[in-house]
């Protein structure tokens, strides 16, 4: 199975780097490249607010069960795939970095850090009733704003950030929020290097090195934005994309011990087995068998 990578449409958004579509619109659309419901990457990110229907959405291979009232939340570069089956009826909110960019220039706004490789936390939340509304309010005066002819940007990011933190507040266990711009920055850059070199590179010293800070410093930053070590998160981003491969790609072990630097095909399912408390093959069959 090939793993298509979903972009942002610039173009179709008039440069603007935000959008809110029905989710309706997804088992409607005859023109899409792919299917919504087949598991895809994105380079954005993504917020869905279920205001109908029931099923599960499909974030990095576990699946999280929604209904009226869930708010999902997706990470940029993560794989997720839709259920659709139940027709739900809702909001999706696609936003890149340079709105986030935008808006923390404007306004106050919670950092959006990679806590998705903590496998403690989850991208789903429930709603009240009270606070469904309430998003449900500010979504709509979003959409409204932006079919104005006279739109002003500034609005929506205000509207955008008053539902941003009032979702962050609702989830206590992420309020990694205390960090300072420098180490926000070092964050980032250790982050974008992860992803250039997980493949060849999971020594979190060198990335320290890399970020002219120490290994200690790069640790109390990951912890305060993530809960997790430097080389917890390393791990974490690894086994994740190893998942991809063993199931979008079904990638062989003895393969992906070549791609990853290991030793031999032993030495990864050693890793990979630490890491998961099952097997690459073991993974595969859980997953099918999940997925059926």
């Amino acid at each position: 199975m090939n793993i298509p990578n979903i972009t942002f449409s610039h173009d179709k958004n008039n440069k603007a780097e935000f959008e809110i579509i029905e989710l309706s619109s997804l088992y409607k659309r005859t023109t899409l490249s792919h299917s919504p419901e087949a598991p895809h990457r994105i380079s954005f990110f993504m917020i869905i607010h279920i205001e109908r229907g029931e099923g599960k959405h499909m974030v990095d291979f576990e699946e999280y069960p929604f209904s009226a009232g869930s708010m999902i939340f997706v990470q940029r570069e993560q794989v997720h795939a839709f259920d659709l089956s139940s027709k739900p009826q809702g909001k999706v909110l696609l936003f890149t970095q340079t709105f986030l960019d935008r808006v923390h220039i404007n306004m106050r706004l919670p950092n959006y850090t990679p806590t998705h490789l903590n496998h403690q936390h989850t991208p789903l939340l429930m709603l009240d009733l009270q606070n469904n509304q309430r998003s449900h309010t500010l979504i709509n005066e979003m959409i409204a704003e932006s079919k104005l002819s006279n739109s002003d940007p500034l609005i929506i990011m205000y509207l955008f950030s008053a539902l941003a933190l009032l979702l962050h507040r609702l989830r206590p266990e992420l309020r990694h929020d205390k960090l300072s711009t420098e180490q926000s920055k070092k964050l980032a850059r250790f982050f974008s290097l992860m992803q250039e070199h997980f493949q060849q590179i999971r020594d979190a010293n060198w990335y320290a090195n890399q970020i002219n800070t120490t290994y200690k410093t790069l640790n109390q930053v990951c912890k305060v934005a993530t809960g997790l070590t430097a080389k917890q998160m390393i791990d974490a981003f690894v086994v994740i994309e190893i998942k991809r491969r063993l199931i979008i790609y079904n990638t062989a072990s003895q393969q992906i011990a070549y791609d990853f630097g290991f030793e031999d095909a032993s030495n990864f399912v050693k890793y990979f087995k630490k890491q998961t408390s099952l097997t690459p093959a073991q993974f595969q069959k859980h997953y099918i068998k999940t997925a059926l």
